[in-house]
């Protein structure tokens, strides 16, 4: 196996996928739509802009996820009553008893990923991980890649 960490980060990304993929049917919900109850599950109602930011992702896709999500009975959508150009989107029941769910499956696959690592090891890992994503949004932000 190739031990560059470009490959070793792929290959982790892709056991953790395929570990939980299983789990979605099983709650109802498509790829990426989990993180978004999850979310909102611990952070109360907010504009999509906001799940957007969070998550690093285009807003159109943030709605169009939102759209799946409340016509599945997940959220609701109310407007905002300081910006009328905006809404808020909220869990109802389903969508909490989803997003606790879908923690309880990533609680799982923590620990069957980090078997046998010590506390210690847990946190620098952590650590490690935090400081990477860290180091690459610098670089994005601070480079152009089409030189």
């Amino acid at each position: 196996m190739e031990r560059t960490f470009h490959m070793l980060l792929y290959r982790a990304f892709h056991a953790q996928r395929n570990y939980l993929r299983p789990c979605f049917g099983r709650i109802g919900l498509g790829a990426g739509q989990p993180k978004m109850l999850v979310y909102l599950d611990s952070h109360g109602p907010c504009r999509q802009k906001e799940l957007a930011d969070y998550f690093e992702v285009d807003p159109a896709a943030v709605s169009r996820m939102m759209d799946t999500l409340e016509r599945g009975g997940f959220v609701v959508r109310r407007r905002d009553e300081s910006s009328r150009r905006c809404d808020l989107a909220e869990l109802t029941e389903k969508g909490r008893q989803a997003a606790r769910a879908w923690t309880e499956f990533c609680t799982q696959e923590e620990e069957q990923m980090l078997r046998d690592f010590t506390p210690e090891e847990r946190q620098q890992f952590a650590n490690f991980l935090a400081r990477a994503y860290r180091n690459l949004r610098e670089g994005k932000e601070g480079e152009s890649w089409e030189s």
